[in-house]
């Protein structure tokens, strides 16, 4: 074989295998490139994510303090109803004490009757009592369920002002 025809050979085997590496270099930039632009999406799904993790987090524990709150007060209106019913029952309660002698007015007639109907009147008056210290501890009871419900939607609200 001539040295020309060797030398034309071993160009083009040089130039197939020069092809070839950059074939596959090329090859590589690309699937770099690709994995790159994956690996920043992945990245700022994960940072969406974290920030609504953060967010439902926040409104978790303020929706949890509103409920401790709610119980709070539940609570000591539960107490404070406790002790108007004592209250009541004992005569000592000054709140009742009006409403008291405002339904007692209207038995001024029946205290003439005698020592039973004094006993009677009592026995009512003792129950009116009773009766609006209920009535009061259902007005707490709806006040405290209104200002939990409040405390509850403001915890909601407010973070999601908070976000962009």
């Amino acid at each position: 074989m001539n040295r020309i025809a060797i030398a034309i050979i071993a160009a083009l085997l040089w130039s197939g295998a020069m092809f070839g590496a950059g074939w596959a270099w090329r090859g590589d930039r690309a699937e770099g490139a690709t994995s790159k632009q994956e690996a920043g999406a992945a990245l700022g799904a994960l940072a969406g994510e974290q920030a609504a993790r953060t967010t439902e987090h926040q409104q978790a524990g303020a929706a949890q303090q509103a409920g401790d709150k709610a119980t709070t007060r539940e609570d000591k209106i539960d107490a404070d109803f406790d002790a108007r019913i004592a209250a009541a029952v004992a005569g000592r309660d000054s709140e009742l004490g009006r409403v008291r002698r405002l339904w007692a007015g209207c038995e001024t007639d029946r205290l003439s009757g005698g020592a039973a109907a004094a006993a009677e009147a009592a026995e009512q008056d003792r129950l009116r009592g009773a009766s609006a210290a209920r009535i009061v501890r259902a007005c707490e009871l709806a006040q405290s369920e209104r200002d939990e419900a409040v405390d509850r939607y403001q915890a909601l609200r407010q973070p999601a002002e908070v976000t962009p």
